[in-house]
């Protein structure tokens, strides 16, 4: 099963590759990892997705509590959460294409954020299905190139992620 969990922590060098270390050597696998500033200095949000069974993930969160630069961590998998991933998608847009690719891009309430005379760059972001679906429709006219984030999440809740 997939777990979303949040993350503050300390913003310092090799934080992120401490995170990722301990739960890569406990054989767990990491779905997507983001980092990002958050409203406080100093302090860095990570949004983790691990792949793990039910049981393991209370392992996965004492370990990475006990990590120094660990301040608050929170499952927001079984939680009312707020998940989307951003996608930029380059994909061929010869001058005969464009106008089927704009209508694409409107259904998908996407947005075309570069053009040149063979491509066209199309932002979207949403949730993972989402854009897995807009990825297959523009498939038919030729991805030229794919990047994704991995999800980030917020809680529903009005209060910040809680003390461990």
């Amino acid at each position: 099963m997939k777990h979303t969990l949040a993350l503050l922590v300390v913003d310092r060098p090799a934080v992120l590759s401490h995170i990722s270390g301990l739960i890569s050597r406990r054989a767990f696998n990491i779905e997507s990892i983001a980092a990002g500033s958050t409203e406080q200095e100093k302090v860095t949000r990570i949004t983790l997705v691990v792949e793990c069974e039910e049981d393991e993930i209370d392992q996965v969160i004492n370990q990475l509590a006990k990590l120094v630069d660990v301040i608050k961590i929170e499952n927001l998998t079984a939680e009312k959460a707020i998940i989307r991933e951003l996608a930029l998608i380059k994909v061929k847009a010869d001058s005969e294409k464009r106008s089927d690719i704009v209508d694409i891009v409107n259904i998908f309430r996407a947005k075309i954020v570069d053009v040149n005379r063979e491509t066209m760059v199309i932002e979207c972001s949403g949730e993972k299905e989402k854009i897995d679906a807009l990825s297959e429709v523009l498939a038919e006219h030729g991805i030229v190139e794919i990047v994704r984030t991995g999800k980030i999440s917020i809680s529903r809740s009005p209060l910040p992620v809680k003390d461990m």
